[in-house]
């Protein structure tokens, strides 16, 4: 496996007979993939991995400043070939050498790890519905009242389960969001979610509760947050994040 450095700004030509049978993995920044009609194709985040025969890729860009890295998977049969025609880590950066590829079409290799993280956020807000609830039925034991002045009612515990489960759905959508838009999705997550979770600490505090009351809603805003941050940031790092 070599892998190519592109500078910031930077593009490389995809030649056909070059780069007919291997597989490109982003392991570092963002990489775009300009089209055979000189039209911008799709960008590419951190651990998307593509094949380029057959999609009509004729070069790859960098549009971001920092230097993009690109591991290149050779099959084992053209190894030996590869070494002695054409070194990869010197891939020169040269506009006109473009060679017509037939199809259009880019395949992303980023469907094991989407499945897996939605697996991950489907456990991680059950898990967090049973623990809130859990809490809250404690809560009650010990002489929490959990009733708000409007209507004088308390607030039962399954509502405190759906409630639990719209906003730990929310939270999915958002990491499932940056996992295919951002370079560092998990980065962006946590920051995100404590912000979220910071602000609804402000409801509990306007609802007019008994003290004892507010407390212990303080106390459920945080335990899904505690559930749910965790699980999905790791669920959004990337191998190369791990190794870090």
């Amino acid at each position: 496996m070599r892998t190519l450095a592109l500078r910031g700004g930077g593009r490389v030509a995809v030649v056909a007979a070059e780069w007919r049978d291997v597989f490109l993995v982003v392991a570092r920044g963002r990489v775009q993939l300009e089209l055979r009609d000189g039209e911008p194709g799709p960008v590419l985040g951190r651990d998307a991995g593509f094949w380029l025969r057959g999609t009509g890729v004729r070069a790859l860009r960098n549009p971001g400043r920092r230097t993009a890295r690109v591991h290149i998977v050779i099959p084992r049969a053209r190894t030996v070939a590869c070494r002695s025609t054409h070194p990869y880590a010197s891939h020169r950066m040269m506009e006109d050498d473009v060679n017509s590829i037939d199809e259009t079409g880019v395949v992303a290799g980023r469907t094991s790890h989407t499945r897996r993280f939605a697996v991950t956020g489907f456990v991680a807000t059950l898990a967090a519905m049973a623990a809130t609830t859990l809490a809250a039925a404690l809560a009650q034991a010990v002489g929490v009242d959990f009733e708000l002045p409007e209507g004088g009612e308390s607030i039962p515990l399954p509502g405190f389960a759906v409630v639990t489960g719209f906003f730990s759905v929310v939270g999915c959508v958002i990491a499932a969001a940056l996992l295919r838009w951002s370079a560092r999705p998990a980065e962006r997550f946590v920051w995100t979610a404590v912000s979220l979770t910071a602000i609804s600490l402000v409801a509990p505090f306007l609802s007019g509760a008994n003290a004892a009351t507010v407390v212990a809603l303080l106390g459920l805003h945080l335990v899904p947050a505690v559930v749910m941050i965790p699980t999905l940031a790791r669920s959004l790092r990337t191998p190369a994040d791990r190794g870090r």
